[in-house]
């Protein structure tokens, strides 16, 4: 093995190392010597490679926005968006369901979205861009066929389903709090609950 081989080598255990703990506990609970002392990573290595634990958490955080984007770009091509609310509903539930498949990348988001370290947001939000400018190019092609409310105007309908994307799991885990779904077929259920509420709304017409 070369020296660059051995590096990587080393980088990639010590990132494996950092996905396990970061992907099981918040954010606030990893530490540098957490991630060490767990899976036998010298602490003279560690800080060869990564200055600090935000280091090691922005990493993850990259590596999750990129597996989600790959996935929904991967699973959207079979939505029919001539349904607008079928659609949009269909787009909000991948994310769901990546996240059933994924527990750890779900408490990484948590983490990162919900439960946001604030001297991190500008980082986190720049690695977010790709997947929100696909989710803003996706609701823009879904509103251009709905027959909107004639004071709703499309950029304002786009920035409201923006602003439930970005919030819809905050709503979710309050909604929760009493049930305390503990499976993923439950937990599935309850954001399809939630999400036709947030898109049809609750009062009767």
């Amino acid at each position: 093995m070369t020296q660059r081989e051995r590096q990587e080598h080393a980088k990639k255990t010590i990132f494996q190392a950092a996905l396990a703990e970061f992907g099981a506990q918040p954010y606030d609970t990893v530490t540098m010597d957490r991630i060490c002392s767990r899976h036998g990573i010298s602490k003279g290595m560690m800080y060869h490679y990564f200055s600090s634990k935000d280091e090691l958490f922005l990493l993850c955080v990259k590596e999750l926005f990129q597996s989600l984007q790959v996935y929904i770009q991967e699973e959207s091509t079979q939505i029919q968006k001539e349904n607008s609310h079928a659609a949009i509903r269909q787009y909000f539930m991948l994310r769901e369901r990546f996240f059933a498949r994924e527990p750890a990348w779900e408490v990484i988001f948590e983490s990162a979205m919900v439960h946001m370290p604030e001297h991190l947001r500008a980082d986190i939000l720049e690695l977010r861009r790709p997947v929100r400018e696909m989710n803003r190019r996706f609701l823009q092609e879904v509103i251009a066929e709905m027959s909107l409310r004639p004071a709703v105007k499309a950029e304002h309908a786009a920035r409201y389903l923006e602003s439930l994307e970005c919030v819809f799991r905050r709503i979710l885990e309050q909604y929760c709090a009493k049930d305390d779904p503990k499976d993923a077929r439950s937990m599935l259920a309850a954001a399809e609950e939630v999400l036709d509420m947030l898109l049809l709304g609750i009062l009767k017409r």
